[in-house]
């Protein structure tokens, strides 16, 4: 039997990629219509901000750890987030949760060096740009890094939070983002990671200036692969 997939959801349109992934891919394993049992929650996105906004990790971790808690008594066996800048909270809440989480930053590391590639463009909120999340995981892979530049990081900040979190999808903004992964091809990277799960909505991992590290699915690849595992 799968094992059930608890998810620690922050924004709607990343989750539902993630969920839908799971969903969709399932079937080609398990058969017609069929997936590992899956529970969601999440507290909306404006609880999370007013702490992301403030620095205040330590909340976030807490807000974290009572939807693990949730998801958890709903019988989930273990728990992913796929929302990359609130992994700044991963180790308190991973921690003191009941159940185990896969790290999201991990998985597309692991992806990374399983395709022999060395350096990464980091592309997310920039809570994330600047934060430690993939710094600290990449650090643990051999694997450099690079991000944009302020003026840049502000933008796609902007595009994130005013257009792709509420279901906005421009080609003007896809264009940005191709913009800056040409800049990071100029400098050396040899691949990007879309480090916020509602960029692969935005842009096309088979048609942009770089190969794409698609955080979202490669979690949901991960954790169909952890549900199905016999042990």
């Amino acid at each position: 039997m799968a094992k059930h997939i608890g998810i620690v959801a922050c924004s709607a349109e990343g989750a539902a990629l993630c969920y839908r992934t799971i969903c969709a891919e399932a079937s080609s394993v398990m058969g017609q219509h069929c997936h590992p049992e899956i529970t969601m929650h999440t507290y909306p996105l404006s609880e999370y901000m007013v702490h992301i906004r403030a620095g205040d990790w330590e909340k976030v971790g807490e807000l974290m750890i009572r939807s693990a808690e949730i998801v958890t008594e709903a019988g989930a066996d273990f728990v992913i987030c796929p929302d990359n800048t609130i992994h700044q909270s991963f180790e308190p809440a991973a921690s003191q949760s009941p159940i185990p989480w896969l790290h999201i930053a991990e998985v597309a590391a692991e992806e990374a060096r399983q395709r022999g590639f060395t350096n990464l463009g980091i592309l997310g909120t920039k809570y994330l740009m600047r934060g430690p999340v993939y710094p600290d995981v990449l650090k643990k892979f051999g694997i450099s890094y690079q991000i944009p530049q302020e003026q840049q990081r502000e933008q796609i900040d902007n595009i994130i939070f005013g257009e792709l979190v509420n279901g906005v999808f421009s080609e003007e903004s896809q264009l940005y983002f191709n913009d800056v992964i040409q800049v990071f091809k100029q400098n050396g990277c040899d691949a990007v990671v879309l480090g916020c799960t509602e960029i692969p909505l935005l842009v096309d991992v088979n048609d942009c200036p770089l190969p794409g590290l698609d955080s979202t699915r490669l979690l949901a690849r991960a954790a169909l692969k952890k549900a199905l595992a016999k042990n």
